[in-house]
């Protein structure tokens, strides 16, 4: 079986004001992630996220992206333990694919989907955590978007 999962969501915003507030790493931390995001998501770039929630900085390789449209991002898998994969001596990456899509209305589709994952039981764990975090994610995109609020205040701490 392959681990893999999709989650979407529409903003009541313009597609590109959606795709800023995620390339743009002091709008990402606004909203998401946590403990900071450095570095512009840009194609062949390597950024750094930061989660309250997570240990450590995240090294975050950004494969594609075009504007308006697409990012696809890679990174280390996680095991049970919360650890990188490769921490702990597994070593392997998953690849997280969004899409937008400017509406007919104005707004916008997000959607998020990543796959990659060791079809075992850590696997399976580590899949279920990265739906969760997609999908606050979007929540909080469109929180912080149409009504400026930053859902993830103090939600980790």
């Amino acid at each position: 079986m392959e681990l893999k999962f999709k989650v979407a969501a529409r903003i009541a915003k313009p597609v590109e004001e959606v795709f800023e507030a995620v390339v743009d790493p002091s709008s990402l931390s606004s909203y998401f992630t946590t403990g900071g995001a450095k570095g512009r998501l840009e194609k062949g770039a390597t950024v750094t996220w930061e989660f309250h929630d997570f240990p450590g900085p995240v090294p975050v390789e950004v494969v594609d992206l075009i504007p308006n449209s697409k990012i696809v991002l890679r990174w280390e898998a996680v095991d049970e333990s919360g650890e990188h994969a490769e921490d702990a001596g597994a070593g392997y990456q998953t690849s997280m694919t969004m899409q937008f899509k400017a509406l007919d209305d104005g707004r916008t589709l997000v959607t998020v989907s990543e796959q990659g994952w060791r079809d075992d039981a850590a696997g399976l764990e580590a899949s279920y955590g990265n739906c969760e975090g997609w999908t606050q994610m979007l929540c909080s995109l469109k929180a912080w978007l149409e009504h400026g609020i930053n859902l993830r205040t103090d939600y980790y701490k």
